[in-house]
């Protein structure tokens, strides 16, 4: 009878010693569907890229990625919502520059109350405008403001958002007075300027750009650091009436605060695997969005650099929650 253990015995003596090991290993990420809550109403900038991200990070991970809209306060219910959430990397939010928590001084905000997982893209602002509005150029709608001061109504996705931020800094720079109507969200605002009921918006490109190819809205000039391809035929705020005025939205992912590392390592990595893809590229270009990538911790230090960006025009322009 041979000594010692057989071939078949050694393995299964070497897989039982190794049990517990395999007993603790994190189990394989995800093995159910995701959440993506997005704080903002249908139909605007973030949820149209959101829905883009997610069909490919489904395509990836073979698991569902569901984006959730929880809209309100200028994102404060859904960026509470998911601040409450377990951090287990079922549950992430996917939000953009808006800085509605910093004016309502709320408990949660994108630096002390979030993990930054990735940034997903950064887009130009649009100023549009009613097409019955006459004005063809900033030049004359800042005349036109400064001839009816307060009497034209600009839509906003909420106090804090994006549109109310551009507009503010824009109404500081160009020294006019115009009044805000905020909705919850940058879709209904934008259809409620098109309706005509407000007069115009500095909303993001990928919110406004279907509105103007399709002549329900006319804009006038980008608010980015150049033309932009999308719309080349129209200037820049900057060089049309407001010098200096620069405005660009970023699109990125969080996390409830205690996200272990490896999830946000697999979520960042997967987040820029589907950026890198051709067809995401494209749809997004099509939006007036481009991919734009960062380490998660420069992510971390450029919110840090975007809030303090905005708090001082919140407290230049005196901004008061709603």
């Amino acid at each position: 009878m041979q000594k010692g253990l057989s071939g078949w015995a050694m393995i299964v003596a070497a897989l039982v010693f190794a049990a517990p090991q395999f007993a603790g290993a994190a189990a394989p990420w995800p093995e159910k569907p995701v959440r993506i809550i997005v704080p903002w109403a249908p139909g605007g900038s973030t949820d149209i890229l959101a829905r883009i991200l997610g069909v490919e990070l489904g395509r990836r991970l073979k698991q569902n990625f569901i984006v959730e809209n929880r809209a309100g306060a200028g994102s404060i219910v859904g960026l509470q919502f998911t601040a409450q959430q377990p951090a287990d990397g079922y549950t992430f939010l996917m939000t953009s520059t808006g800085y509605g928590f910093l004016i309502n001084k709320a408990s949660v905000d994108l630096v002390n109350s979030f993990a930054s997982v990735a940034m997903v893209g950064v887009a130009d602002s649009a100023l549009v405008v009613n097409p019955h509005l006459p004005v063809n150029s900033v030049k004359e709608l800042v005349a036109l403001a400064k001839k009816r001061p307060g009497e034209l109504l600009y839509s906003s996705s909420g106090v804090g958002g994006f549109p109310h931020m551009n507009t503010e800094l824009f109404m500081l720079m160009a020294g006019v007075k115009m009044t805000h109507v905020p909705f919850k969200g940058g879709g209904p605002a934008i259809v409620d300027t098109a309706a005509g009921n407000t007069q115009l918006q500095i909303g993001s490109l990928p919110t406004v750009l279907n509105h103007v190819r399709a002549k329900r809205l006319k804009a006038i000039a980008v608010g980015g650091p150049q033309r932009n391809p999308a719309l080349p035929e129209l200037p820049t705020i900057s060089e049309s009436g407001v010098p200096g005025y620069e405005s660009q939205i970023w699109f990125g992912i969080f996390a409830p605060k205690n996200l272990p590392q490896p999830l946000v390592s697999s979520m960042y990595n997967a987040v820029n695997e589907a950026l890198a893809n051709p067809e995401t590229v494209r749809r997004m270009d099509e939006q007036g969005a481009v991919p734009q990538k960062m380490t998660t911790a420069q992510f971390a230090k450029y919110m840090e650099t975007e809030q303090e960006k905005w708090a001082k025009v919140i407290r230049a322009a005196n901004i008061k929650g709603e």
